[in-house]
């Protein structure tokens, strides 16, 4: 079962094009590894998903819904999301920060501890946001989407600018939430050994447009790493 789909998701017209007929099909407990050079599309295709961008054309199908006008805060509820940096208040606490944003969900506040000892932030909970490293602030913005317990959660580059030690961390953290938290995750990113490394199924987006889409099994069975069919598939025989 997809448990995210679009048909002919378009953004923009003629030269201004940001995403152009896209055809998304993400299983259910998979992490979808939506791959892409900088500027490809993958930011607008998933705040599009998320509702903060409007579609020129073209539907989105979450858990088998239509998204309209009418459902997309009821769908949405079910999602958690972190796109470009995550916000917070550095002058309060990480236990604070997530303090408000269950407020605003109308989570119940036992989900926080919950939260934080997911992401590894329990022993920090109540340290500065300012004084967290860059890792810890977007293992913070993590335990923010997290709250509610979502069915899908849209990570968009999520290991950017982290240390070696912070990308592996990252990396084994999002491979587990399928079995540990039955969540289906869609995870962008630029870097290929993040996504091989990641990721069930693999979405490549070039100039706007989906140019494969398939498992990580399926490009195994063709004999091809993910570079290869980057190489092959995009135009001029650009690189990541």
């Amino acid at each position: 079962m997809n448990i995210i789909e679009t048909k002919n998701l378009t953004k923009g017209t003629g030269a201004a094009m940001r995403v152009s007929d896209l055809d998304l099909a993400v299983p259910e407990g998979c992490v979808y590894g939506f791959l892409g050079p900088n500027g490809a599309g993958k930011t607008t295709t998933l705040k599009l998903l998320l509702g903060l961008l409007k579609p020129t054309n073209g539907t989105i199908t979450f858990f088998g819904q239509k998204m309209t006008e009418q459902n997309r805060l009821s769908i949405l509820s079910h999602t958690g999301s972190l796109i470009e940096n995550p916000s917070y208040y550095g002058h309060l606490t990480g236990l604070e920060n997530l303090q408000i944003i269950a407020k605003l969900k109308k989570v119940p506040a036992a989900e926080i501890e919950k939260a934080l000892n997911t992401v590894r932030l329990y022993e920090q909970k109540d340290k500065k946001v300012r004084q967290y490293s860059l890792g810890m602030k977007q293992r913070l913005g993590i335990a923010m989407a997290l709250l509610g317990n979502p069915r899908v959660l849209i990570l968009d580059e999520p290991t950017n600018g982290l240390d070696p030690a912070g990308i592996q961390e990252m990396r084994e953290f999002i491979k587990d939430l399928p079995t540990t938290h039955q969540m289906t995750v869609i995870v962008s990113s630029h870097l290929l050994s993040e996504v091989e490394q990641m990721a069930d199924m693999v979405g490549i987006i070039h100039h706007g447009r989906l140019v494969f889409q398939g498992t990580m099994a399926t490009l195994e069975a063709q004999g091809d790493g993910l570079e290869e069919v980057f190489l092959k598939l995009t135009e001029g025989g650009e690189s990541l």
